[in-house]
């Protein structure tokens, strides 16, 4: 199949990227390199691809309808498209609105007004658990109301999940939003608390805790997420209605703050030194997915303990560190 990737030198697009290619896909990356983090991060996920004849990849900004046309035009057509471009980030989100209202739900509309022009329909959004809140439930259900959004990203990502509704009822489109649990491992960007907790423990250095330490996340490992990602691919193809359907992709065994800062510690060796401050705005107390949809419908369930993904990244960050 040929496949665009949006997004896709990013942290879980460079992920996705390899395994497409190494089940023989046809694919094209978008990515504007935005210096939300290090560009050169972006870069490295990705040049070790490029000498495939297999990708192609377009430096270009969805916010340009424009620009983005170019590739469609230009390619033709796509048998499906894997929408990961956005800007991430609850605390920095506060901060700037107007961007990220604009990285990622402009860039989402000019993405699925151009593929209704090119009659592409076919449409993996990456939304966030961030959409749930703090909504007073155990495990978050892909059916609990997700109405009130507590920082800007989540409201952003609300917002382009709603919309794309729309294209699926309204034009044909099939429609699939995965809601990633704070997915971790290689190549993961450098401002999440696993990275940036790593490389301070190994550099001696201390780190900040919000609040107490006990606000659990469900941590997805970056692989179990390029997984669902393919089933929610294979879903949709072996579906004969149209459909729009959502999926929580995480372990579904959350850990706090403190737990996963005393992984790291075992596996590097190392003590911690914690300075424990004020919770900001826009940080939920908890994540905890309710994966039952996944391991229904998709066949699909979390492979990689939370130990060993930590060991996975760490190694590679070991590998990588510059």
């Amino acid at each position: 199949m040929k496949l665009l990737v949006t997004g896709g030198a990013g942290f879980i697009g460079s992920n996705l990227v390899e395994k497409l290619l190494e089940d023989n896909h046809e694919v094209v990356v978008i990515d504007n390199f935005n210096d939300t983090y290090d560009p050169n991060q972006k870069r490295d996920n990705i040049k070790i691809f490029l000498n495939n004849k297999k990708v192609k990849l377009y430096e270009i900004d969805l916010r340009n309808k424009k620009d983005l046309e170019k590739v469609f035009k230009k390619e033709k057509y796509f048998d499906f498209v894997f929408h990961l471009a956005g800007i991430g980030g609850v605390r920095p989100s506060q901060l700037n609105p107007n961007f990220y209202y604009e990285e990622n739900v402009i860039a989402t509309i000019n993405l699925v007004e151009i593929m209704k022009n090119y009659n592409c329909k076919n449409l993996i959004y990456f939304s966030s658990s961030s959409v749930y809140g703090n909504i007073d439930k155990t495990k978050f259900s892909e059916k609990d109301i997700t109405d009130t959004p507590v920082s800007v990203y989540a409201g952003t990502k609300r917002s382009s999940e709603i919309m794309l509704y729309n294209y699926y009822i309204n034009y044909g489109f099939n429609i699939a939003i995965i809601r990633p649990f704070t997915v971790y491992g290689p190549r993961q960007r450098p401002d999440l608390a696993i990275h940036k907790f790593t490389k301070r423990i190994l550099n001696d250095e201390e780190i900040t805790v919000y609040g107490d330490g006990t606000m659990l996340r469900d941590y997805t490992y970056v692989s179990d997420m390029v997984e669902a990602t393919i089933k929610t691919l294979n879903y949709i193809n072996n579906n004969d209605t149209n459909i729009y359907e959502i999926f929580n992709v995480a372990s579904s065994n959350p850990k706090t703050i403190n737990e996963m800062i005393n992984i790291i510690e075992i596996i590097l060796n190392k003590k911690a030194r914690i300075k424990y401050i004020d919770k900001p705005i826009g940080d939920v107390n908890k994540t905890f997915g309710n994966i039952t949809k996944a391991k229904k419908l998709l066949n699909w369930k979390p492979s990689v303990s939370f130990e060993d993904g930590i060991r996975n990244f760490i190694d590679w960050y070991k590998d990588n560190e510059k």
